[in-house]
């Protein structure tokens, strides 16, 4: 089963988890430092929280598709590529406490859509430098991994 993932940054994370909760009748599935996701079963959601600057309004960070297998990221690249989308694949990446594969397009407005699988958990925030996790790609390095600050990552 594949689920809509809407990331936002948001002010208050506290505050926020706790709106969410209320919301959707559920707790959050990972909560960590700077960082809250909610795997929501009905609607099929993934909602993802990322701790910003307080007394900022909350925003859109990223949109994604959450599917289940590296092989339905690999046929999201092809289907996309295919249709004329630029493309930007992530393997094995860190980001938001996971080990991930995902490939990166973006809407007319230049809003960030991920198709991504979750490979496995991680306990920390640290993402690999190169990837658009939670940065533009215009501003991303390549190399090897950086921590990340609450509100840097997704």
């Amino acid at each position: 089963m594949s689920r809509i993932q809407l990331a936002l940054r948001v002010p208050d994370l506290d505050a926020s988890v706790a709106f969410y909760t209320k919301l959707f009748g559920t707790e959050p599935a990972k909560l960590r430092d700077g960082y809250a996701n909610f795997a929501i079963a009905e609607p099929p959601l993934k909602l993802v929280l990322i701790e910003g600057t307080t007394g900022e309004d909350t925003r859109m960070d990223h949109l994604g598709v959450e599917v289940e297998s590296t092989e339905a990221v690999h046929a999201a690249t092809t289907r996309l590529s295919d249709a004329g989308l630029a493309t930007a694949e992530e393997n094995d990446t860190s980001c938001c406490y996971a080990l991930q594969d995902k490939v990166w397009v973006h809407g007319p407005g230049q809003e960030p859509w991920e198709v991504y699988v979750v490979k496995t958990d991680a306990d920390n925030l640290t993402k690999q430098q190169g990837s658009t996790c939670c940065s533009s790609p215009a501003t991303a390095d390549t190399g090897a991994l950086e921590p990340v600050t609450a509100g840097g990552c997704c």
